[in-house]
Parts: C-alpha cells; structure tokens; sequence
C-alpha cells in the first residue's frame, strides 16, 4: 500500500503562479528576477500555514534555473530544477532555527558560505524560524549578512517579526505575507477535490475555510480528516459534525425566536446546544458574530464584508430584513456585556440566560419608548386622589 501524503503537501505549490493568495509578493519576486534586481538577503513575515517556505523554495529554484520562462518562472525541466524537485540540489540549503539556534550552527553555516556554487549560478541558504536564534547566533551571523559573497542570497523566514533585531532587519528586504481570504481558501481544496474525485458541498469548504482563521496549511489539514471522516464526501453537516462547529442555523433559529419574543423557544435552543457540549461563552461570542453579520448584510456597501458562501449569505439577507438596526446593535452591546462578565461569574449559564431575555423584551422596550406619554393630571388632582376624603 503507498504511503499518504497529507494535502498540504502533495499540492505544495511548485510554481509563483500557484501560490494561493499572495499575489503582491510573488509578483514582486517574478519582476525582480527578469530584472535581475535580487537583494542579497529577504525577510518573509507572516503567520503559520500562508506560503512563506513554500515562496523561498519557489523562489531558490527559479534563480537557478537554466531556461527561464519570459513570465518569470521556472522550467521545471533542466538540470538544477530536476535536482532541487529531487531534493538533491547541493546549491539549497535549509536550516531549521528552531533545532539549530546556536552560534556554532551559524558559524557553520559561514563556513559553507564561503564555498562557491556547483553548476549553478546562485546558492541560496533558507533559514526558517529565524526568530529563535539566540542573541549570540545573531551577532555572529551580522556581518555575512550585510557583506555575502555575490553568488550567496540568504531567505529569511518568522511568524515573529517583533522577536527579530532592528540590524537584522535593516540588511534585509522584507515582505510581509497576508492571511489567505476565505474564497481562495475555500476555492484550494475545492481544486484538490476535482483532481481527488473527492464529493463536495461549497458551505462545508467555507466553514472549513473559516476554522482555519488564515491558515492554507490549517485548512488542508482539516480538510484532509474530513474527507477520512465523511468516506471522500465533505458535506457541510460532516464539517459541522466532525469539527464541534455550532451550527449557523442555532443562529438563525435564535434570532428568530427573540425577533417574536418567544423566551421559552430560546432558553430551549439555548440548553441544547449546551447538552451537545459546547461552552456558553463560545456560543455568546458566535451570536455577536452573527448580529454583527446581520447588521453588515443591511447594506449593500458592506455586504462584501460578510465572509460566507452564497447559501449562507441568502438567509442572512432574509433574516437582516426581519431585525432592524436599533435591534442589532442593543443585542451586540448585550451580548458584548455577557462575554465580559461571563469568566467572572459564578452562575455562567445564568448569565447566558439573563442576557437572552433582555434581548427577547428589546422590541417591547422599542414600543414602550415610542408610545407617546398620556397627559400628566395637575397638581390639585393629584392631591384630590391622593389625600383621603374626609
């Protein structure tokens, strides 16, 4: 039986053209190659799973390929790109930062560099996770970083910029990679599916594409165990289900309930999704979401705000239609209040309760402030009703 390859890996880009959502800097990369306007040293910043390796393999391989496409990619086909694919390219080296912080490893790297390229015009040294190298390792590494021989480009990778010193920082050009948008998360495994022959709903990929807060990698990764889990059928129930996800439509069954007042329908949904396991300030937290996505779908301006697939995006335009703007913005503040409290109160699912009800009554509030005030009786009426009769 051959061995599985995770997604996230066997659908690693091998191309700029495939990376996923960072079109700036590969566009940046491709013109300074056809340019030849390289920087001897690159920062790539960003959070965890957006392309940041995989954009410095990309960008090693392409430098030293022999026939170069007039777009700024790699052939894919010579003798140096055959190698680096091979992982036997003696032109790339990668150090983890991670397992390799000290300044013997950097003083070993040093000395490689003093070595020229074989067969090759550049050699490159990908340095991930570089914020974890230590103060001294730093130091040492300063001066090959601000004077490398011609043929040496060092690529630098972090999830924490901050951690990284300012002289660091100033001998390298710096691109700083954006979290990956929902569509083009939901779109990339939607591809890998087709290629799979793997059975999909656009809603599960969208929730999935959620979860993952950014994170390509995350999202393959969950992608992956629910098409083990769903036997090649990723539905939006096998998402919801197999990721604890609170499903949209507790969202929209509560709000229903609190637009025609019902509290005891809402304190039911209420105790089931809390049977089902999931936390009450998780709950909370999703319902201010999911008023503020109401109050987002009210205008067709903002309407691009709202991150959801199209299914989803038409019961938030029918529902937003039901609860008016005053209504919105008195539950988030409710809710909003419920979630500061929450950690600090002893009784948590009453406190979850008590800011249901209030919402529930907003709309007779609303009424109540708009009745207009009977005419107030004077003063000697008053005293007459007052003052007992003798």
């Amino acid at each position: 039986m051959d061995n599985f390859i995770v997604s996230a890996r066997k659908y690693r880009p091998a191309t700029f053209e495939t990376v996923v959502g960072q079109q700036h800097i590969t566009n940046t990369l491709k013109n300074a190659i056809r340019n030849n306007q390289l920087a001897q040293a690159f920062l790539f910043c960003g959070p965890r799973g957006v392309g940041k390796t995989t954009c410095a393999r990309i960008l090693a391989k392409t430098i030293n390929c022999e026939n170069l496409q007039p777009n700024g990619e790699a052939c894919g086909t010579c003798t140096t790109c055959q190698s680096f694919q091979n992982g036997n390219s003696f032109n790339v080296h990668e150090l983890d930062a991670a397992s390799n912080n000290s300044v013997d490893d950097i003083r070993s790297l040093i000395e490689q560099v003093r070595i020229p390229p074989q067969g090759a015009r550049y050699k490159v040294y990908i340095i991930d996770e570089v914020h974890m190298l230590s103060q001294a390792a730093f130091n040492a590494f300063l001066k090959t970083l601000e004077e490398p021989p011609h043929y040496a480009i060092f690529i630098l990778a972090t999830t924490e910029k901050h951690k990284i010193l300012p002289t660091i920082l100033s001998r390298c050009q710096i691109f700083d990679f954006n979290r990956i948008g929902i569509d083009d998360m939901a779109n990339h495994p939607a591809s890998i599916a087709q290629k799979e022959d793997i059975k999909y709903e656009v809603d599960g990929l969208h929730i999935i594409a959620q979860k993952a807060d950014g994170g390509l990698r995350d999202a393959l990764s969950m992608f992956d165990q629910i098409v083990s889990f769903s036997d090649a059928n990723v539905t939006y129930r096998s998402v919801i289900d197999n990721l604890n996800i609170l499903d949209y439509d507790y969202y929209f069954n509560i709000t229903d309930s609190l637009l025609t007042e019902n509290t005891a329908k809402t304190l039911l949904y209420f105790d089931e999704i809390l049977t089902k396991g999931f936390d009450g300030a998780h709950f909370i937290s999703g319902l201010s979401e999911h008023f503020r996505n109401l109050l987002v779908t009210k205008d067709a301006s903002t309407l691009k705000l709202l991150e959801v697939s199209e299914g989803i995006k038409a019961k938030y335009l029918q529902q937003s239609q039901a609860a008016s703007v005053s209504f919105l913005l008195s539950a988030m503040n409710i809710a909003n209040q419920c979630d500061l409290n929450y950690k600090l109160s002893k009784n948590q699912r009453l406190q979850v309760e008590l800011a249901l009800l209030k919402m529930c009554h907003l709309l007779s509030v609303f009424s109540l402030a708009t009745t207009p005030l009977t005419a107030m009786p004077d003063n000697e009426q008053l005293k007459k009703n007052l003052i007992p009769q003798q």
